[in-house]
């Protein structure tokens, strides 16, 4: 790809989507181009991933092909006003912002220009995100297949409607979270039983890792998945049933959502 991919905010989710996309070859890590206020940011992403650096956010909205707002939601509108003036002629906006629609968008920049909806999640740093995408009437075919090309560079990508981005916060934008904290709760239960933590956290995880790999490349339903490893009266059938009593399912679908509500409280 000849192009050049901007990002204006390199804080967590960025350097996620910086490092997955200079890992990847769609492009020369060179034509990433970064501004952040915080200079070890931009520190770590030169050094980590050999991208470049933009004297100022002017820069990057002058160059940038493609422009990540990878700032924090309350300082799109700001940031927006300060660069509408000299974004480069046919620049694709990508909006990774919880709560900020594509006309949000649209209404701050004051006229209509190429804008994508993305909702991406950390695990792109190691190349295994997943990202909803969601485009407006400006972007054309080719540029379609180039922001695919560019999610998928370190993770999957699915289009959706942008009426459903506040389920995708819940489901996979906010779940890393959630992920990590059943990780942890499961490798505090193995040190509690006398297992070195390093080990429980390696044990878990691959677990959860072969697990949800089972469902993407098996097709089976997770609860065909389940009850294969629950033998009659055993081990795992005892801990579902305790996990039924907690109301660990129900837990699961309250919390999210009350992230689909929030993200909607958010864009409304």
């Amino acid at each position: 790809m000849d192009k050049i991919i901007g990002f204006i905010g390199c804080g967590n989710m960025g350097k996620a989507m910086v490092g997955g996309i200079a890992n990847s070859s769609i492009l020369n890590s060179k034509n990433i181009l970064v501004i952040d206020n915080h200079k070890e940011n931009l520190d770590y992403v030169r050094k980590k991933f050999g991208v470049s650096i933009a004297e100022n956010k002017i820069e990057v909205a002058k160059k940038s092909d493609f422009l990540f707002l990878a700032v924090k939601p309350n300082a799109y509108s700001d940031l927006i006003s300060e660069i509408k003036n000299a974004i480069k002629e046919g620049v694709v906006i990508i909006n990774i912002a919880a709560g900020k629609s594509i006309e949000n968008i649209e209404n701050d920049f004051g006229k209509k220009l190429k804008v994508v909806k993305a909702m991406p999640n950390t695990p792109a740093l190691v190349g295994e995100g997943m990202t909803a995408i969601s485009f407006n009437d400006k972007i054309s075919n080719d540029e379609k297949e180039d922001i695919l090309r560019i999610f998928k560079s370190f993770g999957e990508a699915e289009v959706v409607e942008e009426k459903l981005m506040d389920v995708v916060t819940a489901t996979s934008g906010s779940s890393p979270a959630y992920i990590f904290m059943l990780i942890e709760a499961m490798a505090d239960s193995a040190v509690l039983n006398g297992m070195k933590r390093e080990k429980a956290y390696k044990i878990a995880s691959q677990a959860i890792l072969g697990s949800a790999k089972m469902v993407l490349e098996t097709g089976e339903h997770p609860g065909e998945l389940k009850d294969m490893v629950c033998s009659p009266g055993g081990t795992t059938i005892e801990a579902v049933a305790s996990l039924e009593k907690d109301g660990f399912r129900n837990c699961i679908i309250n919390a999210m959502n009350i992230c689909v509500q929030k993200s909607k409280k958010m864009t409304n």
